[in-house]
């Protein structure tokens, strides 16, 4: 495991996780009745289960379970093998994940300690291999429900280092002011559906290098 940038500031040491704790309670009990109305709404249109769950990485690379609303639908060839994204996600699903409600679950996440507000995206476990010891520091803290690189570009930044270069600036320099600032900005742009590029979040780095 690589060692931290530094040591844990005060506010990331003793108030960022309070805070996300009061932030995640009261953004659940404000937009429960949401959350019920397209929990509902997934089941008709899209079927069971309601939440789509899978194995990410978090703090120190500790393996956690992400939920999510179910944007994409079962289909299957004759084979019984699953079909292509594309086909499999609907407009119901597109627009879930152009607003961001398909989110809101990990507020549960945020709650448990699995997750932060603020902080990198979790990606795929697949991807742990590929990393450098550099970019494994993007695991010295919290996954986030969003982060730095999702307010410079959301999915609509293309390259995965780039990506990586805005998580660990954001790893090197956790403060109050920043997480504020992100958190403004990812409003703002969920709001205006700015920077948004329907697919997959976690990158397509095993594509692109093809390793």
């Amino acid at each position: 495991m690589t060692m931290k940038y530094s040591k844990l500031r005060f506010y990331e040491k003793y108030v960022k996780r309070p805070l996300d704790c009061v932030l995640a309670v009261g953004a659940l009990v404000v937009l429960s009745p949401v959350m019920v109305v397209v929990a509902v709404l997934v089941r008709i249109k899209l079927g069971s289960p309601i939440l789509f769950i899978q194995d990410r990485p978090g703090l120190n690379e500790k393996v956690f379970q992400l939920y999510k609303f179910r944007t994409m639908t079962d289909e299957r060839d004759k084979d019984g093998n699953l079909l292509s994204d594309d086909i499999r996600l609907t407009k119901f699903g597109r627009i879930l994940r152009s607003t961001s409600l398909d989110e809101l679950p990990e507020l549960i996440n945020i709650i448990k300690g699995d997750m932060a507000v603020i902080g990198p995206r979790p990606l795929l476990t697949e991807y742990l291999p590929f990393y450098t010891e550099e970019e494994r520091h993007r695991h010295d803290v919290r996954p986030g429900l969003t982060g730095w690189a999702q307010i410079n570009g959301r999915n609509a930044v293309n390259s995965w280092e780039e990506r990586f270069n805005y998580d660990l600036e954001y790893v090197r320099n956790v403060s109050f002011i920043k997480d504020l600032k992100i958190l403004l900005l990812t409003v703002y742009k969920v709001v205006k559906r700015s920077d948004i590029q329907v697919g997959k979040e976690s990158g397509n780095r095993v594509c692109q290098n093809k390793w």
